[in-house]
């Protein structure tokens, strides 16, 4: 079982097989049942023993499957494949029993891979460190604008088993993929993927850079027709160049500037495509105005030319680049306008979870008052204050480790003025709010881009935006 060369249910007797699975909760749950389904003996581990983890195993119990509460270390006996939730980390002891008891370790991607039936939509896989949902959200616009049916799957929310094994029938897959999926994933060959960009983040999973850009680069191994790299972050076409593909898989890159042949960019305010286009060197195909994409700031419109080049390489047509385009609309705390007070805007970015989405959301305005801070998770901000400080009208700093970005901005910015508010808890919300009405004037932008984690403070980024917005709306009600 699991020889490295089996692509389909087809070639799997899962009768009678005993399969562990690492992990309750969104990839679990669907695992387990998908496997009992088919008559494997499935026993499921977990860490946690409380009271939703005891919901989810009576619910599996009931169908039959055995479910191990508090403790997800051991192996179970008899166990001949293990199938973990992405975010288990390769060091666990249950792994390294595995590795030794010479077992094959899937993530659900790798099992939605190979329970996929023999007529299964073509993948189109996304990755990078930052816009992946966007751009996936962005790609699966674009092609149901081309008429397609498809959905966007994978790390977005919606279970990849559950698009593969569903009653829907689908054309092509938009799929986002985090580090952690592909890491479990070895065998998974879509039709064309893209990696948007490289920094660091998650290195105390991965625990290098290397292993971390390593994962990311698995999503284009046996691409069939287009790797689609970012011309900007060479890491990116690095992958491309160490990848296997198959025969006649071209490199396409995309850049916001003039674009190569093979390349997808900006010209005057148009996204134009030199790639998939009847000789190459000499014609581009107008595919877009950069005002259709919504937000256009620039990290933005790289989403869009890379969702664009995957759509372009299944076949779609430039008028649905256009129109998927428009009709797309950015999820909620990515870049979002929320109010404008006293000729100042307000912008919600707590989306912007690590430097590099703080970077290129910072990048987005000419004048900012930042809100910044929560938790660090291990990293160094001397080099997103050093690329940011010309933007700076102010800065507000909340969370856990402020400290951090104080330092950073002291040794960088030293004229820029920084509020410190000592303070974790989310109340702190409207009070930094307040601060940076103060910092502000008409013109600028005040941009929560916090560039930390939000747990210090609030249960996730979607509550730290939803406290911004409503301490904004607050600020516009007072007439501030």
């Amino acid at each position: 079982m699991g020889s490295g060369k089996v692509t389909s249910s087809e070639h799997l007797d899962w009768q009678g097989r005993h399969v562990t699975v690492a992990g309750l909760g969104v990839s679990g749950i669907p695992a387990a049942k998908a496997l009992h389904a088919r008559g494997a003996h499935v026993t499921v581990v977990n860490d946690g023993d409380d009271a939703r983890a005891r919901e989810q195993a009576a619910e599996l119990e009931a169908l039959g499957i055995t479910v191990r509460l508090g403790d997800g270390a051991t192996l179970p006996e008899g166990a001949e494949l293990v199938v973990t939730a992405p975010g288990w980390k390769p060091d666990k002891p249950l792994f390294t029993a595995a590795r030794e008891a010479g077992l094959e370790i899937w993530g659900d991607v790798e099992l939605a891979w190979r329970l996929r039936g023999p007529d299964a939509a073509p993948w189109l896989a996304i990755t990078g460190t930052n816009g992946k949902t966007t751009t996936t959200q962005m790609l699966a616009s674009i092609l149901k604008a081309a008429g397609l049916r498809t959905a966007a799957v994978g790390n977005i929310g919606v279970s990849l088993l559950d698009a593969v094994l569903g009653d829907e029938q689908y054309d092509v897959l938009a799929v986002e993929l985090s580090s952690y999926q592909l890491h479990w994933a070895p065998s998974l060959r879509a039709h064309s993927a893209a990696v948007l960009n490289l920094a660091p983040d998650h290195l105390d999973w991965h625990g290098s850079m290397e292993a971390y850009a390593a994962d990311k680069g698995r999503i284009y191994e046996g691409n069939r027709v287009a790797c689609v790299y970012n011309v900007a972050d060479k890491a990116t076409e690095d992958l491309v160049r160490e990848a296997d593909v198959e025969e006649g898989c071209r490199a396409i890159g995309f850049t916001l500037g003039t674009p190569g042949p093979s390349q997808l960019g900006v010209v005057e305010g148009i996204l134009v495509d030199r790639a998939f286009v009847e000789d190459r060197h000499k014609n581009a195909q107008e595919l877009a105005e950069v005002s259709d994409v919504n937000p256009p700031a620039p990290h933005n419109i790289a989403n869009a030319l890379a969702a664009a080049a995957l759509a372009r390489a299944f076949g779609v047509p430039a008028r649905a680049v256009r129109d998927g385009l428009r009709d797309f609309t950015p999820d909620a705390h990515r870049i979002s306008h929320v109010a404008d007070v006293d000729s100042v805007a307000y912008v919600d970015d707590s989306k912007a979870t690590n430097t590099h989405a703080a970077q290129a959301s910072l990048a987005a305005y000419e004048s900012i008052v930042w809100i910044a801070g929560g938790l660090a998770k291990g990293a160094t901000f001397d080099e997103l204050v050093a690329k940011s400080a010309k933007r700076l009208r102010g800065v507000v700093l909340i969370g856990q480790d402020r400290a951090l970005i104080r330092e950073a901005l002291a040794r960088h910015a030293p004229e820029v003025p920084v509020v410190d508010l000592d303070r974790t808890d989310t109340g702190a919300m409207p009070a930094a709010v307040q601060e940076a009405s103060r910092l502000a004037v008409a013109g600028d932008t005040v941009l929560l881009a916090p560039a930390c984690a939000s747990m210090d403070m609030f249960a996730n980024y979607n509550k730290r935006g939803e406290a911004f917005a409503e301490a904004v709306r607050g600020l516009a009600g007072a007439g501030a």
